[in-house]
């Protein structure tokens, strides 16, 4: 999430500038005013609904639209503040923030963002999760291969439940000199840190910023489909851990097939010291106690367990479920934030500016996420949004369900690099792919998983993320040299993740 303040150095009169991807505030402002446009050319129509609210497969028809020129202004000027908190009038379906109705925008998911983001950075402020993984580092020094499945597991599950992934950027400074101590090369810091991390954020099992922005968006409980998001999780983190151990040994062994090289210097800290081991103080156990704690709980509320044990989506509940949404959530997370800060004894004035800054640094997560539904309000006020899926609808018409699957699977891929926020990714998405997985006959959790599959997948490489294009810098890999050693690795998930949501998809 940070960005480079430096000053630049004075150019050179050549009259060529560097490209700059935009960020996705950017592209998604972009986007807003594009669909606008695309609006008056694009006809309106609509499916007729069932009773829950869901388009009937094959009742789209045409409809006229009423709205004036000064109204579709008035949606395109209101579009952030629908976005945010719009109102669904029941009858005509138009949003608007003056209505009367339903929340239609995505005031619950905004509010859970920042509190996530206190209570992230609530516990960082302790220096527990740091002194953690420290601790874990130099325990296993002496066992390399160890060392690096412990790191990658570590990140892989703080990755799949919170989406740790711009936080990684903080422990090269402490991997990179290791991994060169115990004969490895910088190659297998990157790999172990980006694809760690990465791999958990692919297989979201219950990352709010990723599956509980996309199920939010798609009608459903976070936990829905959550046993295949775990299966799939347990198989990928393995692989990926095996294949970052298989090429440290082969560079551990030979040091010339390194893809990375070596610096001046790297060489000779294989028999540097490592130093004492960090020690965890009670305060510090007891932070991690509450941050595990409060995970799983997050997980058990969430959780549609009498659905999950039965497999039978419409069992009753148990009485012991909570079904708990984002108000809950971000209930949770806030109150939980103050608990971290009176068990560390960060004091009153430590802990109150703390939970604000950690607010503020998840601002733009959540501004991206207003932006995109705001995209979705103007689909809607302008009744095209059934006319794209009834497009689309053609497209995937007669396929079968795990074709379905792997499609909707691919379709993300292009929207994840142009929208590298998962959240406002989800947010654009969603409401258009959720109704196709009705049409085949496949859960909407199956197209939650796929979709975040491929915004994972892209994100592993790309160059349009801080994660990957700040990583490499951080280490000094080239980044041409790390897309040499990840592509193998890439195809691989490519398959296994259509495996996946394929008979995921299949079996529902």
């Amino acid at each position: 999430m940070s960005t480079d303040t430096e000053t630049p150095a004075p150019e050179k009169p050549s009259g060529k500038r560097k490209f700059t991807f935009p960020s996705a505030l950017t592209v998604l402002a972009v986007v807003t005013v594009a669909v606008w446009l695309l609006a008056f050319l694009i006809p309106s129509g609509q499916y007729d609904r069932n009773e829950s609210g869901a388009p009937v497969e094959g009742t789209y028809h045409r409809v006229s639209n009423d709205q004036s020129f000064v109204d579709r202004l008035n949606d395109l000027f209101l579009a952030p503040v629908n976005g945010l908190y719009g109102i669904q009038d029941e009858k005509t379906s138009l949003v608007a923030p003056d209505n009367s109705g339903s929340l239609y925008g995505s005031a619950g998911v905004f509010l859970f963002v920042l509190a996530i983001g206190s209570f992230i950075t609530v516990v960082f402020a302790t220096g527990a999760l740091d002194r953690g993984i420290e601790r874990l580092a130099h325990r296993l020094r002496e066992r390399g291969a160890l060392l690096i499945a412990g790191i990658m597991v570590v990140f892989s599950v703080l990755g799949t439940v919170e989406g740790f992934a711009e936080e990684t950027l903080g422990f090269y400074g402490l991997i990179v000199p290791l991994m060169l101590a115990l004969g490895y090369d910088r190659m297998t810091a990157v790999g172990a840190i980006i694809l760690g991390a990465g791999i958990g954020v692919l297989c979201s099992t219950v990352n709010p910023f990723a599956t509980g922005v996309a199920s939010s968006a798609a009608g459903i409980s976070l936990g829905d489909g959550i046993a295949l998001r775990f299966v799939m999780w347990v198989v990928l983190t393995g692989v990926t851990v095996a294949y970052v151990i298989r090429y440290a040994k082969r560079v551990q062994k030979d040091p010339e097939r390194s893809l990375s090289g070596f610096l001046p210097g790297d060489r000779e800290q294989a028999a540097a010291e490592t130093g004492e081991a960090p020690q965890l103080t009670s305060t510090h156990k007891s932070v991690l106690v509450v941050m595990g704690l409060v995970f799983a709980f997050m997980i058990f509320s969430v959780v549609p367990w009498s659905s999950a044990l039965t497999g039978n989506a419409d069992a009753k509940p148990y009485s012991f479920e909570l079904d708990w949404s984002f108000p809950q959530l971000a209930a949770l997370f806030l109150c939980a934030a103050v608990l971290v800060g009176v068990v560390a004894r960060l004091g009153e004035q430590k802990l109150s500016s703390t939970i604000i800054q950690g607010a503020a640094d998840f601002v733009s997560p959540a501004l991206v996420i207003l932006l995109a539904r705001g995209v979705t309000v103007i689909m809607n006020n302008s009744k095209i949004t059934d006319t794209v899926l009834d497009a689309i609808e053609g497209v995937v018409k007669g396929t079968s369900s795990g074709l379905f699957a792997i499609i909707v699977f691919l379709v993300n891929l292009p929207l994840a690099f142009l929208i590298p926020s998962t959240s406002g990714h989800a947010t654009l998405a969603m409401p258009i792919l959720a109704p196709l997985a009705d049409f085949a006959d496949v859960s909407r959790a199956v197209v939650v998983t796929a979709w975040a599959a491929a915004s994972g997948w892209m994100n592993l490489w790309v160059p349009t993320t801080a994660v990957t294009i700040g990583g490499v810098a951080l280490a000094k890999v080239g980044y041409n040299k790390y897309l040499r050693f990840v592509w193998p690795l890439l195809a691989i998930l490519l398959v296994l993740i259509c495996v996946f949501v394929g008979l995921g998809a299949a079996m529902t």
